[in-house]
């Protein structure tokens, strides 16, 4: 840790700004504190925000994939378009649940009460889901998905299926290794000090979890409620049994217990104990 400390120093006296990672740990308790203090309006509305601009990564993503006849080349290209979302969420300020696992070090360094950071969480975690489900309303209302002859309203059924077909041990640890892509980051993003460093930082990691297919509860607040209004459309949904692809299992129901929860769960270990916690034993103080 000495070694990286002292790499990292000595990169900003040749004027690269990055952060050590022990600087970026102590600056965790400042932002978790901040965070903490946030009123309940501004909590919802950075939450909505949030949960807007990831579900706008997620409608570029199906969109571009929906291009590609070959499905490899078309995750490759939704991996490239959806760290947008975390672009916006770290460059435009906002409050995104799966970030705020980070919280946990804030906590650990007794800078925030266990009351405080779960209060912030539930809060943003509903605003996330509001402006998700909003994007995915309006998306379906004003016809996005019939672009490239229903090829986004068919690529966003079968996402939205595969999701809810997930057996809940899968949906956990993709939850986790998600999580644990986007907090490393938040992590790296936090080091840096100009806009493109922390659009650098954001950018591999969060290209790596979608490329892998690894599950990220508030992007799948869009993904699978997208699904459900895309199936309720006659077009949409008689463009998809023509190719096969089996609906029933789109329900609300199956998106709360059989992905969102579980993916959830996973989300939280990955960012708050895989990430926070293990960054918080290598670099808490007591001074």
């Amino acid at each position: 840790m000495q070694i990286i400390n002292k790499y990292c120093n000595r990169m900003n006296k040749g004027g690269i700004f990055m952060l050590s990672p022990a600087d970026v740990a102590a600056k965790f308790d400042g932002i978790g504190q901040g965070k903490a203090d946030l009123c309940i309006h501004q909590a919802v509305l950075l939450g909505i925000l949030a949960g807007m601009y990831i579900a706008l990564a997620a409608v570029g993503a199906n969109t571009g994939g929906s291009m590609m006849d070959n499905p490899g080349v078309a995750k490759i290209i939704s991996s490239l378009i959806f760290p947008a979302g975390l672009a916006m969420v770290v460059l435009a300020g906002s409050e995104l649940f799966t970030g705020d696992c980070l919280m946990l070090i804030a906590k650990l360094d007794n800078r925030i009460t266990w009351g405080k950071m779960l209060r912030l969480w539930v809060i943003v975690y509903i605003g996330n889901l509001a402006g998700s489900i909003l994007v995915a309303f309006l998306m379906t209302q004003a016809q996005q998905l019939s672009l490239f002859g229903n090829g986004v309203a068919l690529i966003t059924i079968k996402t939205a299926v595969a999701k809810v077909n997930l057996s809940p041990l899968s949906a956990v640890i993709l939850g986790v290794f998600c999580n644990f892509l986007v907090c490393v980051a938040v992590w790296i993003a936090t080091a840096g000090s100009t806009a493109t460093e922390k659009l650098a930082g954001v950018y591999l990691p969060i290209f790596l979890f979608v490329l892998c297919g690894f599950e990220h509860s508030v992007a799948n607040m869009y993904y699978i409620p997208a699904g459900i209004f895309a199936s309720l459309d006659p077009t949409y949904a008689a463009a998809a049994v023509a190719k096969g692809i089996d609906m029933s299992v789109l329900t609300w129901g199956n998106f709360f217990v059989r992905n969102l929860l579980p993916v959830t769960i996973g989300n939280i270990i990955g960012g708050s104990l895989m990430v926070g916690a293990v960054y918080w034993k290598c670099y808490h103080t007591d001074t």
